[in-house]
């Protein structure tokens, strides 16, 4: 029997490089769901969530097979602590998925866009409440450029801009659970464990559905059924990308190719749905571009000089 050559890890540049493909793959899959959830009509939201959640959960199960997790996956099982931590992520997602779906199919796509750019900044006020963390000037900038364009775009609106602020307040909360869990869960048992527990929800969910209006899975042919099953995988193949390029890149790496996902949502509203944008409506996105401007120049910085300081102690 031949003795096993200890694989070598990759060099700090293929490993970089390999990770920039797995977080670009990641944000335009998940840039362009609204075109995929478009493409289920007639199909209503409150279906396809219940849809998303049920072959979510078949795909991570062959997930599971194919790279031997269960047994991984039934030792967070026995954590009760973990499988709280996980329905409350489940209870975030479920809100996130259902009012971003909610928002495409009612033609709010560029809406659902603003609340994606506004999360970095609120996840750095997360970092605040929760963590005690003090902001840089630049971050306190950008904070409250933010809070400016919110008040901009309500004032052009005419009230609160709801979807924007659920999916933010939704996924950055999510994010930030995800984050403090993130050692001990990795990303194929964690989306297991959340949909597992959202389970019954879209079973219940589907119930009423098929009591009020009717269910649409094959009432459209061979293609639209093929379409909500994959639905499950174009759910989980981002989730597995980001963590690949989480693994390779650096943080700030990954906080600046995160605004692919808001960008082109955002050109996919204008540009193909036709979305108004009034005045008011631009100078506010406008306003929030310019603080994600000062916040990735601020990340930037932090990073280089984090890595001047270690060059010096080394």
């Amino acid at each position: 029997m031949t003795t096993p050559v200890p694989v070598q890890p990759a060099p700090a540049p293929k490993r970089s490089a390999s990770g920039l493909v797995f977080a670009l793959g990641s944000y335009v899959l998940w840039g362009f769901l609204p075109v995929y959830f478009l493409l289920l009509q007639p199909t209503g939201a409150f279906e396809i969530v219940a849809y998303r959640i049920l072959f979510s959960l078949a795909f991570c199960a062959v997930l599971l097979t194919v790279t031997r997790g269960w047994q991984r996956l039934f030792a967070l099982v026995r954590q009760p602590r973990i499988l709280l931590t996980m329905a409350v992520a489940g209870v975030l997602i479920y809100i996130n998925w259902q009012v971003f779906v909610l928002a495409v199919t009612n033609n709010r796509v560029v809406e659902g866009a603003l609340g994606y750019f506004i999360n970095p900044v609120f996840t750095v006020l997360l970092g605040v409440v929760f963590l005690r963390e003090k902001l840089r000037p630049a971050q306190w900038a950008a904070v409250g450029i933010s809070a400016v364009a919110i008040v901009v775009i309500a004032v052009g609106y005419g009230t609160v801009p709801w979807i924007a602020v659920v999916l933010t307040l939704s996924f950055g909360l999510y994010g930030f659970i995800k984050k403090r869990v993130g050692g001990q869960v990795d990303a194929i048992s964690g989306l297991t464990l959340e949909t597992a527990w959202l389970t019954p929800v879209a079973v219940v969910q589907l119930l009423l559905v098929w009591s009020i209006s009717g269910l649409t899975l094959t009432q459209h042919g061979p293609g639209h059924i093929i379409l909500m099953v994959l639905v499950g995988v174009v759910t989980g193949l981002p989730l597995l990308f980001f963590a690949a390029a989480a693994a390779r890149l650096p943080l700030f790496a990954i906080g600046l190719t995160q605004y692919l996902t808001p960008v082109l949502q955002f050109i996919f509203g204008v540009a193909f749905l036709g979305e108004a944008m009034s005045t008011t409506r631009w100078v506010g996105f406008v306003l929030v571009w310019v603080a994600l401007i000062v916040l990735a120049i601020d990340l930037v910085r932090a990073a280089r000089t984090g890595r001047r300081a270690s060059r010096a102690l080394v």
